[in-house]
């Protein structure tokens, strides 16, 4: 029999763990042609997300948990928990319903058709109007600015082979953008529309710091037009300062008498300079903040401990 995981990232989600763990084993359930492990990574919740889980894996050997040491942020600790899913397919899935699990049979019926990936891209989402559009603006930029074919509206969530996972383990990114990684590694993939429906209980983990986090990391991941667009606007900045400064000794020669230069458009001139040059320098600070993670090389989470593993834990860093 083939083996399926399906991989839950959560922190603080005592509203949700259950009943998804309920509709996933329903779904496997009429799937018998497949064992399953349903694999819950725990990020040092506050609540009573671990003792929900506990209580499931002690009467279902499918559940499977690991429990961080602490909250290892939101794009290291899943990435710990799919590498350690054993499975033949991988499934990525959310725990608060905006990832829907009845999609799990197609997944499943496209991998067995032959593709190493499939993957669920956003047609529509109940979410925020404005948050919607926003995200599809930046899946946009993103397209534009990458150096490879990258799949916009789409969030993680899908099946992935095993092949799949064990290239995206030889990538050895100890902060790695698994989006991006996918779009990298190239294999052949199906691509399910579906419509997202909002955030079944529970508030968003996510702020405007961890959407800008993974927002930058999906640019500087796959695309040096940032450090570029500084050396252009350089050149820019120069040839306009050059052709003003032209244009106003032309008009004080002119009229010597009575053209002023006044103050204005030079504090406008050197603000404008000084927000160009902080701006620049902010992106080389994320290129070099991105570089510096890569030297510290820190695994992607420490284990607390972890539920109905028959065998010991891999190593937890990257290879």
């Amino acid at each position: 029999m083939k083996s399926v995981s399906i991989v839950t990232a959560c922190f603080n989600e005592q509203d949700n763990v259950e009943e998804l763990y309920l509709q996933v084993r329903t779904i496997m359930a009429s799937l018998a042609r497949y064992r399953y492990e349903h694999l819950f990574i725990d990020n040092a919740s506050t609540d009573a997300t671990v003792s929900i889980l506990k209580r499931l894996a002690a009467s279902d050997p499918n559940v499977k948990i690991i429990v961080n040491a602490r909250n290892f942020g939101h794009i290291r600790s899943p990435m710990h928990g799919l590498l350690q899913a054993r499975g033949d397919a991988i499934i990525s899935l959310v725990a608060d319903f905006q990832d829907p699990p009845a999609l799990i049979p197609i997944f499943l019926e496209e991998w067995e058709a032959g593709f190493s990936m499939v993957l669920g891209i956003k047609r529509s989402s109940e979410e925020n109007s404005l948050f919607f559009f926003l995200r599809r603006q930046y899946y946009k930029l993103a397209e534009r600015l990458a150096n490879i074919e990258t799949f916009q509206n789409f969030t993680g969530f899908g099946l992935y082979d095993r092949k799949v996972m064990d290239l995206v383990r030889s990538f050895g990114d100890p902060y790695p953008y698994f989006r991006g990684m996918i779009a990298e590694i190239g294999l052949p993939n199906k691509k399910i529309p579906y419509d997202q429906p909002a955030r079944k209980r529970g508030i968003t983990k996510n702020n405007w710091y961890t959407l800008y986090d993974m927002g930058m990391l999906g640019i500087i991941n796959h695309s040096r037009v940032p450090l570029r667009l500084a050396t252009f606007a350089g050149f820019g900045g120069a040839i306009l300062s050059f052709l003003i400064a032209c244009i106003y000794l032309f008009l004080k020669l002119a009229f010597w008498n009575t053209f002023s230069f006044g103050l204005a458009p030079m504090l406008i001139g050197v603000f404008f300079t000084a927000s160009l040059q902080l701006l620049f320098l902010g992106v080389m600070g994320e290129y070099i903040g991105a570089i510096y993670t890569q030297v510290q090389n820190r695994p992607y989470a420490v284990e607390f401990e972890r539920i109905n593993f028959e065998t010991p834990p891999p190593p937890p860093k990257p290879e």
